[in-house]
């Protein structure tokens, strides 16, 4: 009898050791909950913006990224990036704690990825007057193809492609200029990017037929083995109350489905 009570309060000491391992000095030891954050020239479930007003990163993850700090009660800070690429790549020079990406084979030798929030497709948007109408007519002889350098998009587009002329750009912004003038006759992003992209540039449209399917999970640096596990949880726990879903509708994204 006593032998089984030591068991089981050594039992109980250890699982409040481990609850206590996966607080805020295992995701956040600066004690400051840093976030990297991709930010672009137009909006999805993965892509900030700045605001107008004060020039700072908004959107989905931004939101995200507010819930995960409050929930350690640690400060929040933002750290900007171009690509999901160029997020990974500094994932072992403690950049960054939490982040948010799409789904990619590639970035699984830089991040430990946890569970999607939001599927993620990309698809093409082409210049005004264009006259592309399905992914055959992309790729032909003379046919200006832009993407984002360090997407996971820009790698299955670079696979695809024939014939057509592809450029990759390293600023979103730039691309984005380009195909504003014409200058590029498609573009490969995220339907959600490109949808509030065409918004902005009149004449534009994004095609219908979808070019890569994924999902958008939480990521933390490779080998942080109870920061993957809080944020799996952090992330199933969002989904379940509803954070997600308010992300998603605040930004605009009512159409877009949480994950399972």
């Amino acid at each position: 009898m006593l032998r089984h009570a030591v068991i089981a309060t050594l039992s109980l000491a250890f699982a409040v050791t481990a609850a206590k391992a996966d607080g805020p000095s295992d995701v956040a030891p600066s004690e400051t909950l840093r976030v990297a954050v991709a930010v672009g020239p137009a909006a999805s479930a993965f892509w900030t913006t700045r605001d107008p007003a004060t020039g700072k990163p908004r959107g989905v993850t931004v939101e995200l990224a507010k819930a995960a700090a409050d929930k350690l009660h640690v400060p929040l800070q933002l750290v900007e990036y171009q690509s999901s690429d160029e997020i990974a790549a500094v994932s072992g020079k403690d950049a960054w704690d939490l982040s948010f990406m799409p789904a990619d084979v590639k970035r699984e030798a830089f991040v430990d990825q946890g569970p999607a929030y939001v599927a993620y497709m990309s698809g093409y948007l082409v210049r005004a007057g264009s006259d592309i109408r399905s992914l055959a007519d992309v790729d032909r002889a003379g046919i200006r193809v832009g993407c984002i350098e360090g997407t996971s998009t820009s790698r299955t587009v670079e696979k695809s492609l024939k014939q057509a002329k592809l450029t990759k750009f390293v600023r979103p912004e730039e691309a984005a200029a380009l195909i504003g003038k014409g200058e590029l006759d498609a573009l490969a992003m995220g339907m959600g990017a490109l949808d509030d992209l065409s918004r902005k540039l009149p004449g534009t449209k994004v095609l219908d037929e979808v070019i890569q399917s994924t999902g958008v999970v939480v990521v933390v640096p490779k080998g942080k083995a109870a920061a993957k596990a809080w944020a799996a949880h952090f992330l199933d726990d969002a989904k379940a109350d509803g954070t997600v879903r308010r992300a998603l509708d605040g930004n605009g994204f009512t159409s877009d489905k949480v994950a399972p």
